[in-house]
């Protein structure tokens, strides 16, 4: 073995003339592009687990909260607010009984009654010419615009069938003009089911699904 021959080559590379053995550098490149990559996914896992600490300990958005609340598998939808409106009393309705029917004592037989279920009776008599056997059906409600919303609603309640009629009064009184099909109001047992009906109004919808 020479003297120039590395030492632990043995006899395998040897030094002549000026023939050197190759040496192979380390691959230092592929290492560093490695060491990169490993980095970045840190750094991405790192910032994915902050974002989650934040989300639970700041309880959630409001999409995962609306999504919580509303179950799984829910599409959280809004509710519409209604506002609430309580219907009149009898007792705070004025009622003008009139008769448009052929057949005498209507009118008064009528308010009566009207009388005995609560309500505030106020003209009673034969109905004027322009409705004079001229209302076909059970009876008609007249009124003031206004009386659509709070009134008819619950003087309806004792005559099924009437008709519904707006004039140009300003009084907060309604006519109650019986008409020639009309028999007899409601059953008082049926008007007060309505009336109760009337006064708790079905819930709206839930956000639920």
């Amino acid at each position: 073995m020479s003297m120039l021959t590395p030492p632990g080559m043995g006899g395998k590379y040897r030094i002549t003339g000026n023939a050197y053995p190759r040496m192979r550098r380390p691959r230092r490149r592929r290492r560093i592009v490695v060491a990169a990559l490993a980095a970045v996914v840190a750094l991405g896992l790192a910032g994915w687990g902050t974002l989650q600490l934040i989300d639970v300990f700041g309880g959630g958005s409001a999409d995962s909260r609306a999504r919580t609340a509303a179950g799984p598998g829910c599409k959280p939808r809004k509710v519409p607010v209604t506002p609430v409106h309580v219907p009149l009393k009898p007792a705070q309705i004025t009622v003008n009984v009139y008769n448009a029917t052929p057949r005498a004592g209507l009118a008064k037989t009528t308010a009566d009654e009207l009388k005995k279920r609560g309500f505030a009776i106020g003209k009673v008599g034969n109905a004027p010419a322009a409705y004079d056997k001229k209302v076909p059906g059970t009876g008609m409600l007249l009124g003031a615009p206004g009386a659509r919303e709070n009134a008819f609603p619950v003087l309806g309640t004792q005559l099924k069938g009437a008709t519904v009629k707006m004039d140009a009064r300003a009084t907060a009184d309604v006519d109650l003009i019986i008409g020639t099909a009309f028999k007899a109001l409601t059953p008082p047992k049926d008007a007060t089911a309505a009336l109760t009906a009337l006064a708790k109004p079905a819930p709206a919808p839930s956000g639920k699904c």
